[in-house]
């Protein structure tokens, strides 16, 4: 298997949208009070929100800002989600931290007044995830950086990046032989 960088905005979109999952699972699991299955919940939607982060800063590193292609009325909505998803999101790692701190180290009421805040943001941030990537590169694509030469835009970018970030080891080599050397 080989994940290309051009892979990546897909396999963050599905990360937001397993944390998104988790953390439902995980609030359920604390509303029926078991707390073991909430713990189980929660530190695997910290380690999928985790890889998610890694991920976007490889892919954002390597091809910079995607200009969003949509016109009219989903314009300003557009960016009113972004927005509000970016400052959330940058609010949204210290919470995580101090909420996950507290809980290991026992501290549950303190734990749970500020949950209470990093749940929802949390929640938010996740679902607004998924809903940009849809609407960046399934519904409105991406716009192209300059409409007279679109072969600079998105596509053109990422197809100069078609190197893979994992492959998989190749089964009838030898060991010990690089195919690329």
């Amino acid at each position: 298997m080989t994940i290309h960088l051009s892979d990546l905005p897909a396999v963050n979109a599905g990360l937001n949208a397993t944390s998104a999952i988790l953390l439902l699972c995980g609030y359920v699991a604390i509303r029926s009070k078991k707390i073991t299955v909430h713990r189980a919940f929660m530190t695997t939607a910290f380690a999928c929100s985790t890889l998610f982060l890694i991920s976007y800063l490889v892919y954002h590193f390597n091809v910079g800002s995607i200009p969003f292609g949509g016109q009219g009325w989903i314009r300003p909505l557009y960016f009113l989600m972004l927005i509000t998803h970016i400052i959330l999101a940058a609010a949204l790692l210290p919470l995580v931290l101090v909420t996950l701190t507290r809980a290991l180290r026992g501290r549950f009421e303190a734990h749970r007044r500020i949950a209470r805040w990093t749940f929802p943001i949390w929640m938010y941030v996740s679902v607004t995830g998924v809903l940009i990537y849809v609407a960046l590169y399934h519904v409105y694509g991406p716009a192209p950086t300059d409409p007279e030469r679109p072969e600079t835009g998105l596509t053109a970018r990422i197809a100069t990046l078609e190197y893979p970030l994992v492959r998989a080891p190749d089964r009838t080599l030898p060991a010990g032989q690089n195919p690329r050397h």
